[in-house]
């Protein structure tokens, strides 16, 4: 585990870039506009995915010397696994699309950085003042379980007792939330490089800010220029994912609970979450 210490400032979280260039250009530059140097920004890991530049993705999150949690398709590149071990069920839709990008991806991403995501750490720690944080990709216990808004309080309150923190911030599935189950707090920041199956062609990022009497997470869209993403990974052979890109929705709900398949289509509005720690 990385231990990153208390942060007494902005952090940007981020997850899934997805070999989207156009869409990790686009978090950079917000970082910069939001003047949130590399040290206090995170990315919950599965650089690597569904679009067509995954070893510039990868080089541009290298030389920008952020924090990154490894993902799933980061160890599965690291091993040389033959495929991305992203949990999908055996001869379900999203396993057998997964089969084309990951090949693509393991055939244009290099060994220094196959080197790389193997050192990668598999969760990250911080504090605001005495409340722990534990960043993880998917869950405290497994790099590839889907936990979603929806998922029962059973499980999440299993997951906080395998934390040893007050609050875990994960990454994962694709679609951003908060929520609290009574004194514990999960967050997912969503990610940039697939739009969160709401018929619109943002990525979504979060900001966790630190105050005198607390910190309050947010989330908010990230705008880019997905035509490029969409022309460059249909050029690819990935037409299923190019449509994604141009309709913001996905091309497979197998992953997802029902009451997360009731809002494909459904504009997502997430209202921030406030701590008080006085």
């Amino acid at each position: 585990m990385k231990q990153l210490g208390n942060m007494r400032s902005r952090l940007l979280v981020f997850g899934g870039p997805y070999s989207n260039l156009a869409a990790t250009r686009a978090i950079f530059d917000k970082a910069g506009e939001l003047n949130i140097p590399a040290d206090h920004i995170i990315c919950t890991g599965d650089l690597v995915a569904y679009c067509a530049e995954p070893q510039q993705t990868v080089d541009l999150i290298r030389d920008w010397g952020i924090h990154v949690v490894m993902g799933n398709c980061e160890e599965s590149l690291a091993l040389n696994q033959l495929d991305c071990g992203c949990g999908y069920e055996q001869g379900s839709t999203c396993s057998t699309l997964s089969l084309a990008w990951y090949e693509y991806a393991s055939q244009h991403v290099d060994t220094a950085s196959r080197v790389w995501m193997s050192q990668l750490p598999r969760s990250i720690s911080f504090s605001v003042r005495d409340y722990k944080f534990r960043v993880v990709h998917a869950s405290v216990s497994s790099i590839n379980q889907f936990i979603f808004a929806s998922t029962p309080a059973r499980v999440m309150n299993r997951q906080f007792l395998k934390a040893e923190a007050d609050a875990v911030i994960g990454g994962h599935s694709g679609i951003p939330f908060g929520q609290t189950y009574g004194s514990s707090l999960w967050l997912n920041a969503g990610v940039i490089g697939m739009p969160a199956n709401d018929a619109s062609t943002d990525g979504w990022y979060m900001l966790l800010e630190p105050d005198q009497h607390g910190f309050q997470a947010s989330w908010h869209r990230l705008p880019y220029d997905a035509d490029t993403s969409r022309r460059s990974t249909r050029e690819a052979g990935m037409e299923e994912f190019a449509r994604a890109l141009a309709d913001g929705l996905w091309p497979s709900m197998d992953v997802l609970p029902l009451a997360e398949r009731r809002q494909q289509g459904k504009r997502l509005s997430l209202s921030p979450v406030r701590i008080e720690l006085d």
